[in-house]
């Protein structure tokens, strides 16, 4: 994978005003995708307690520090957005209109605006103006209640369910449409109410329509892609490691079982009721060799079993390694853009930006002279 280029957003503004959680890993992708992305840091940071130098969600950006609550402060947000294309803010519903930049202001001033709204509950609702966390959209929108086996409880999936996926994924697929429609003949600036139940609920749409069909039952540990398939699971092995199984198809599942060693004494796969049966047989075949022995027996094959790595592993297995899928930049090895563009690759080419660090820069490029720092009377003596 190249290593340079643009990305295919290049030219394309965006202003971020600083929040945490999904707010900013949209705007990370944005510039990840060569978006210039100009987020807004707040006097006193964001509320998040990760070295800035580390938050890697900042990185393929420039930071500006305005405080929104001083007399200039609006101002200064709404002369960046006059020359910005996108907006991201992750207010509670109204916080953005009280300080003066929310949507009427903002596309008063450019009328081509797209304005994303990223909130856990939305815009509107019973639940609007109520916090909340990655855990709660899930659990409200029934998709955490498939997660785990059928006897504990419900297994909290990090916040990538919620966050990232239902979250910041759904802003940016948002944002790129309502960019779309902006940049063409006759198209205005809008509002995008990115609201994570919505995305989150909108994720699980194939499986409302299993259930609809009778083909997946409402708890979790029962279905095929959720644990209670004993070929679709993960496994213990001697070492304590784990191997991950998803030989669903028959195809595949024969060169399991073949590799496996256990043909011979399993009953069939479609044997519903023998299912208890069938997981504690491959169960104990699995404890009897390391990972990295069970590794070495599937390797090669189509019986779809991988070694269930570690965070700090992963970066290092060959077929990652070979397609560049984590980078060192800056000292911090970290996920590589995704996805890849034949024409106009991405790259990570700035680390996380420091609050405040760029703002003479983002002044002078994007000509906004209200946020120029100003000078000390002792700079002004110096020269």
């Amino acid at each position: 994978m190249s290593l340079s280029g643009n990305g295919p957003l290049a030219g394309v503004r965006v202003v971020e005003l600083a929040g945490i959680g999904p707010g900013p890993f949209a705007a990370m992708l944005l510039g990840d995708l060569g978006a210039d992305v100009v987020r807004v840091d707040r006097p006193g940071g964001a509320g998040l307690s990760i070295d800035p130098a580390y938050d890697l969600t900042n990185r393929n950006k420039r930071s500006v520090l305005i405080d929104l609550k001083s007399d200039e402060g609006p101002r200064q947000v709404l002369d960046l957005v006059e020359r910005a294309d996108v907006l991201i803010e992750g207010y509670r519903p109204g916080v953005a209109e009280r300080l003066g930049v929310g949507p009427d202001a903002c596309l008063a001033r450019n009328p081509r605006l797209v304005y994303g709204r990223m909130t856990g509950w939305g815009q509107e609702g019973p639940l609007a103006a109520r916090a909340g966390h990655d855990i709660g959209y899930i659990a409200l929108t029934g998709t955490l209640s498939m997660i785990g086996k059928a006897d504990e409880p419900p297994v909290v999936p990090a916040n990538l369910v919620g966050d990232y996926a239902g979250g910041s994924l759904y802003l940016v697929i948002g944002v790129l449409a309502a960019l779309q429609h902006a940049r063409s003949e006759g198209g205005s600036g809008q509002v995008v109410d990115a609201a994570i139940v919505d995305g989150a609920a909108h994720l699980a749409t194939m499986i409302h329509g299993m259930m609809a069909a009778g083909g997946w039952q409402d708890r979790r540990g029962a279905n095929l892609l959720d644990g209670g398939c004993p070929f679709y699971g993960s496994y213990e092995t001697a070492d304590g490691e784990y191997m991950a199984v998803g030989a669903l198809e028959q195809q595949f599942y024969d060169q399991f079982v073949e590799l496996l060693g256990i043909k011979d004494e399993i009953p069939a796969r479609k044997d519903f009721g023998r299912w208890d049966e069938l997981r504690d047989a491959v169960a104990a075949r699995f404890r009897t060799r390391t990972r990295a022995e069970w590794t070495a027996v599937f390797e090669g094959s189509d019986a779809c079993v991988a070694p269930v790595l570690s965070l700090r592993e992963a970066p290092a297995h060959p077929h990652l390694a070979a397609r560049e899928t984590f980078v060192d930049h800056g000292g911090i090895t970290q996920p590589a853009p995704a996805p890849r563009f034949s024409a106009t690759p991405a790259a990570v080419t700035r680390p996380p930006a420091l609050p405040g660090a760029d703002t003479a820069d983002v002044a002078r490029d994007w000509d906004v002279r209200s946020i120029q720092p100003h000078e000390s009377h002792e700079s002004r003596e110096d020269r």
